[in-house]
């Protein structure tokens, strides 16, 4: 009986292969959590009322209220019948949990310094993070302007562009049309426009540039 018993626990795994249930726990809460914001995302859209959603789910108020704050674990039934009530397919209330979450973290003076059309003209740029989805491309840019560097009031890319300056003053053109910022200042715009430093007032000058643009554009 010994070696049996130890042949059945070698063949189906020791304790260590077990599932922890405290993980498995968390994951079903965050899948809760993130069903109840869609179903309750899908209600505001319809500007509809807890009371009524849930009238056309056969469900009481309670119920559908939980599940919007994710206090309960639903049925694949009753989420078929709240997807019904919404005018969505079931597998929509699953999109914020499956969907993946990028986060970038970087250290003070750790951002990659890469080349791109100013570096020429003496404008430093640190790459702070890179997100790529499958509507549009975020890249923030720390960047630095010294004596080195030129005015060059010329660039122009798809999609839009917000500036929020750190130090420095400095003279930007947007198209026709010329802003001074300075620390505190921020300027969002259509970057599809001509558009850079025309003077540099005060150096040196740093500041913050988020460039926003298709999905579809390949990486400059």
């Amino acid at each position: 009986m010994k070696n049996s018993t130890a042949s059945a626990g070698h063949k189906g795994g020791g304790p260590d292969d077990l599932p922890d249930p405290a993980h498995s726990a968390q994951r079903n809460n965050e899948l809760e959590i993130a069903i109840g914001r869609q179903v309750r995302a899908f209600r505001n859209q319809h500007h509809m009322t807890v009371t009524e959603i849930a009238k056309q789910a056969g469900l009481s108020p309670g119920m559908l209220s939980k599940i919007e704050n994710g206090m309960t674990s639903p049925s694949l039934a009753t989420l078929s019948a709240v997807a019904a009530a919404l005018n969505v397919p079931v597998t929509a209330l699953f999109r914020m949990y499956e969907e993946e979450r990028e986060a970038t973290f970087v250290k003070a003076g750790d951002g990659l310094k890469i080349e791109r059309r100013g570096t020429r003209a003496g404008h430093q740029y640190q790459l702070l993070g890179h997100s790529v989805g499958s509507r549009f491309r975020v890249e923030p840019y720390l960047i630095r302007l010294t004596e080195e560097s030129d005015v060059f009031p010329l660039f122009q890319h798809e999609g839009v562009e917000f500036i929020y300056m750190l130090s420095g003053e400095v003279i930007y053109r947007h198209a026709s049309q010329t802003y001074r910022l300075t620390p505190g200042d921020s300027l969002y715009f259509d970057s599809d426009a001509p558009h850079g430093p025309e003077q540099l007032v005060e150096l040196p000058i740093h500041f913050l540039s988020v460039i926003i643009q298709p999905g579809s554009v390949d990486a400059e």
